[in-house]
């Protein structure tokens, strides 16, 4: 079965197998990344951008390559809890497509660092800031935010992957959902 992931990045193609391997014992999974835009900004700035942007990815990824049997679209994003708060959290969306279905959930949130905050604040991109923040170079395609903050007991490829497992549910219990609640449009 051919998954497309609607990225090139190595750290979202590791979530995606990992997610699929621990859910589908079955299978002989093959997974490929493919380069699409999210249609929204390079850093979405609030949970309803970032989740749309997981969604754009995963139909421009069924549009590109057609003869996949699951479309995977995953975005990182940053939202702030309440209205006028200067925390900032990092969370990602993440889409799968599948036979005219949909399954979507979102990852567990983390609070950034007033360092890194005012740098997002400022119009870098989440990773941009941790490379300067750390030191780092290309964190993005590496341990991420949450593997830098966390010093590794928790990488982006492991957050992520939680919330493909979530987004698979309509697609392991498949007779819990309606045609309506798995349906592809937004």
């Amino acid at each position: 079965m051919k998954v497309v992931v609607a990225s090139t990045n190595p750290v979202k193609i590791e979530a995606v197998r990992l997610a699929f391997h621990s859910c589908f014992s079955h299978g002989n999974w093959v997974f490929q990344g493919v380069s699409v835009e999210s249609g929204v900004s390079s850093q979405p700035l609030t949970d309803a951008q970032t989740r749309l942007g997981a969604l754009n990815r995963a139909k421009a990824a069924a549009q590109a390559m057609p003869g996949a049997d699951f479309c995977v679209g995953l975005e990182g994003g940053i939202d702030v809890l309440e209205a006028g708060s200067d925390l900032l959290f990092s969370f990602c969306w993440a889409v799968v497509l599948s036979a005219g279905r949909m399954g979507q959930s979102r990852s567990a949130n983390f609070q950034l660092p007033g360092k890194i905050a005012e740098l997002v604040k400022t119009g870098y991109e989440l990773g941009d800031a941790d490379d300067i923040v750390f030191g780092t170079s290309n964190s993005k395609q590496g341990p991420g935010s949450v593997g830098l903050l966390t010093h590794q007991a928790l990488t982006r490829s492991q957050l992520y992957c939680q919330a493909v497992q979530l987004a698979l549910i309509p697609f392991i219990s498949p007779e819990l959902f309606t045609e309506l609640e798995g349906d592809s449009t937004p």
